[in-house]
């Protein structure tokens, strides 16, 4: 029911489209209900007159037919245009709710799911939902009005046979309602391995360069493969059920016509049934089932929304983890004071990542985390944006709990330049104010200039205007790693994270990117994750962290001199394993 309450408050903004949309439907219904009763009562009170009086009559009737199918032209016209378009939109907020409802879900729920099975539901899920919307209530109201009509009408022609007609019509509704039952799980199958197709082009395409060097295009054809077959067996199960459906219900509307004939041909020789009478039977018989049909191809298409939807609520009933607290408050007037108190994490597992962690960073201070892989380095600077919330302990920005600050207020003070730069497809312009939207050209200008980009972006085929491609594949990484330092000077945060910004670049792009990150630096509150040592020397403290937590902590020298953990790697990186040995 909830499901379905959903999916009926979609229709809210357009009630008016949707009672117009019905009442046109119910018109087209009495236009195809009137037609044989119309050509009853002639037959049986008009066409016996004087030919001259049935020649002047018919004039008149036959405006009055045209009439009527005008109106019925000017219904189906709505139905068909409008109809379409409230579905569209009903769509189109869908999708809006979906994206809206993507953007605020943790990272936690990206951690485990695939983009290319969320696309799936933004695309594919939803136009079969759109559908539903709008051909569903339409098909199911027309159909109810035909065969409640009809069923009526043939009752007055004669009882017995119309009860006839019934039993069957009882027996197909039955044998429909169990086909359905298991076209519903096979459909939500058939979605399932849709998405599993898309998630497969997806990594398989976003990856093509990594495909290439290697020379594994063989070993993704076999991946697709694998995942187009399954969902071609899944189709195929699903067109094994429709098959069973479709035939079956033809076999009933087989013996609605068997059961015409032979009651109506017993009833026409015991002489309570006229032939004219049977006549029209037969014309009403036709309506009656012509709905049938209808509601029987509408159960395919009933399924596939109903799939669609469900797959589209297990998104939207998904809460996010990281949310505003009720008594959340703007942080204003930031001065970088943080602080790890007593800090645990875990990814929901339990085995944590993180063990007491005690942190304390004054305003402007430049701190440095150093340690293997898997130590927690980049989790504890996740956690100061909120982007995981602690399982224990508190972070506090100026003595403030970060979880009774607004999110929005608190991610608007802290800027971040990580490894993996992420480029949007658009110009080199858009990409630098992502920083800040509403930024004056004049402000990227400046910002670019700070980044030491200014003078590679003049000399592009358009400037600022140049479009650098999905991904930002037309730059080099050191190129687009600047362009992410000019977002943040864009955005001018007082609390800075950098999450190993040069490890993955040459030499001489870490000096010019160096250079950029001290100037960026200056006079905020900085956290470096620090692959490359040489880059951290000058920090104001260095914390290095392994598995079992905080080892040491002090400043470059300071480690130095206790020849113990920074020591180890400091050796391995400048003086190599034989020095350590020895």
């Amino acid at each position: 029911m909830n499901i379905i309450t959903r999916f009926l408050s979609y229709y809210k903004p357009y009630r008016f489209l949707f009672f117009t949309d019905m009442v046109c439907a119910f018109l087209v219904s009495i236009v195809d209900l009137s037609f044989p009763l119309i050509l009853s009562y002639l037959s049986k009170n008009f066409f016996i007159r004087d030919k001259s009086v049935v020649l002047e009559g018919l004039i008149y009737i036959g405006i009055a037919l045209v009439a009527m199918y005008i109106l019925k032209y000017f219904c189906q016209y709505f139905i068909a245009s409008w109809g379409h378009i409230m579905g569209a939109r009903m769509e189109n907020n869908m999708r809006s709710d979906l994206f809206n409802h993507l953007q605020k879900l943790s990272f936690s729920y990206y951690d485990n799911n695939n983009t290319g099975q969320m696309m799936s539901r933004l695309v594919s899920d939803l136009f079969d939902i759109s559908e539903l919307a709008h051909h569903g209530p339409e098909n199911v109201f027309i159909s109810l009005v035909k065969i409640i009509g009809s069923f009526v009408i043939l009752l007055f022609i004669n009882v017995k046979m119309t009860l006839i007609l019934f039993l069957v019509t009882i027996a197909m509704v039955v044998f429909s309602v169990c086909k359905n039952k298991k076209m519903q799980y096979i459909f939500l199958d058939n979605r399932k391995k849709m998405a599993n197709i898309n998630a497969s082009v997806q990594d398989s395409l976003e990856g093509i360069r990594a495909v290439k060097s290697f020379g594994n295009e063989d070993l993704e054809e076999r991946k697709f493969s694998k995942n187009n077959d399954e969902y071609l067996n899944s189709r195929a199960d699903s067109y094994k059920v429709m098959g069973e459906f479709i035939a079956g219900n033809s076999f009933f509307q087989g013996i609605l016509y068997v059961s015409i004939i032979v009651s109506g041909g017993i009833f026409f020789t015991e002489g309570s049934l006229r032939i004219s009478d049977l006549a029209v039977y037969a014309l009403y018989v036709n309506i009656f089932i012509n709905p049938i049909d209808i509601l029987i191809n509408f159960a395919e298409q009933f399924q596939k929304g109903y799939a669609g939807f469900r797959r589209f609520m297990e998104i939207i009933e998904t809460e996010p983890e990281i949310i505003d607290s009720k008594d959340a408050v703007v942080l204003e007037n930031v001065k970088g004071d943080i602080e790890y108190k007593n800090v645990y994490f875990n990814y929901h597992s339990k085995h944590n990542v993180l063990n007491n962690i005690n942190v304390s960073i004054k305003a402007g201070e430049n701190i440095a985390l150093v340690g293997p892989s898997g130590a927690g380095k980049t989790t504890i600077c996740s956690l100061l944006p909120r982007f995981y919330d602690v399982t224990g302990g508190a972070v506090t920005i100026d003595g403030k709990d970060i979880r009774n600050l607004t999110i929005e207020s608190l991610r608007n003070s802290i800027g971040i330049v990580q490894q993996e730069v992420y480029m949007f497809s658009g110009t080199v312009k858009e990409n630098i104010k992502y920083g800040r939207p509403d930024a004056s050209d004049e402000e990227v200008i400046k910002a670019a200039k700070e980044a030491n980009i200014h003078e590679y972006i003049m000399t592009l085929p358009k400037g600022y205007d140049t479009y650098i491609g999905q991904h930002g594949v037309k730059l080099s990484g050191g190129q687009k790693q600047r362009i992410s330092i000019s977002r943040v000077f864009l955005k001018n945060p007082p609390i800075l994270i950098l999450d190993e910004a040069t490890s993955a670049l040459d030499n001489e792009s870490e000096r010019f990117i160096q250079n950029s990150l001290e100037k960026l630096s200056k006079n905020r509150t900085t956290i470096v994750i620090a692959h490359r040592l040489s880059t951290i020397r000058n920090a104001d403290e260095i914390i290095v962290i392994d598995n079992e937590g905080i080892k040491e902590r002090g400043n470059h020298e300071e480690l130095l001199r206790k020849k113990g953990l920074y020591f180890y790697y400091y050796n391995m990186q400048f003086q190599g394993l034989n020095s350590v040995s020895n």
